[in-house]
């Protein structure tokens, strides 16, 4: 809540310098961290990959376990349970085989970008005729390229692909808080 003599703006310089300060001073190293994780998942995909799957299958066990907690202290019938306890054996299943994991986690993927492609198309229809349209459609065309690699090539380059695309997530979000930390430094 702000306070009444404070002044709510919508100018966008001031909101995105606002933004920017809100990283504070860790940026930086938390940035160049973040590079040399998605240069080494990049460089080892397999690596990245199998790593992603532990985490993600760590999410599912954790979080249906919370909600099985949740579920047993406040009561329910038998559907209540379902979800948790699917959430669990996902978990289970994809820390206990990585490989089947990687081959969901990719399918998932290029499931999205399938989706993303459709909603490219989409908006640059509404955009036409203005600027920056046609980079709408080249962003779907090149997500039905990579959609059509995947399904050519799905499961064998299951873990390349994930290992790879989660690595230059990466490695991109890393040069963007870099970039963000270098221009919060003192002169």
């Amino acid at each position: 809540m702000h306070a009444p003599d404070d002044k709510i703006t919508l100018d966008p310089a001031t909101l995105i310098e606002r933004e920017v300060r809100g990283f504070g001073s860790h940026s930086l190293w938390i940035g160049i961290l973040l590079m040399i994780l998605g240069a080494v998942g990049i460089a080892l995909p397999p690596a990245m990959a199998v790593t992603t799957v532990e985490l993600v299958s760590l999410l599912l066990f954790i979080g249906g376990g919370f909600w099985l907690w949740h579920t047993a202290r406040h009561g329910g019938g038998m559907l209540r349970w379902l979800k948790p306890l699917l959430l669990v054996v996902a978990g289970v299943l994809m820390i206990s085989r990585p490989v089947a994991g990687a081959e969901a986690l990719a399918l998932l993927l290029s499931f999205y970008l399938l989706l993303d492609a459709f909603g490219s198309f989409a908006l640059a229809h509404e955009l036409r005729p203005a600027a920056g349209w046609g980079w709408m459609i080249a962003s779907g065309v090149v997500d039905l390229v990579l959609v059509a690699f995947f399904s050519l090539s799905w499961p064998a380059s299951s873990q390349v692909v994930l290992g790879v695309f989660v690595g230059t997530s990466l490695l991109f979000d890393g040069a963007a808080l870099t970039a963000i930390g270098w221009s919060l430094r003192k002169p």
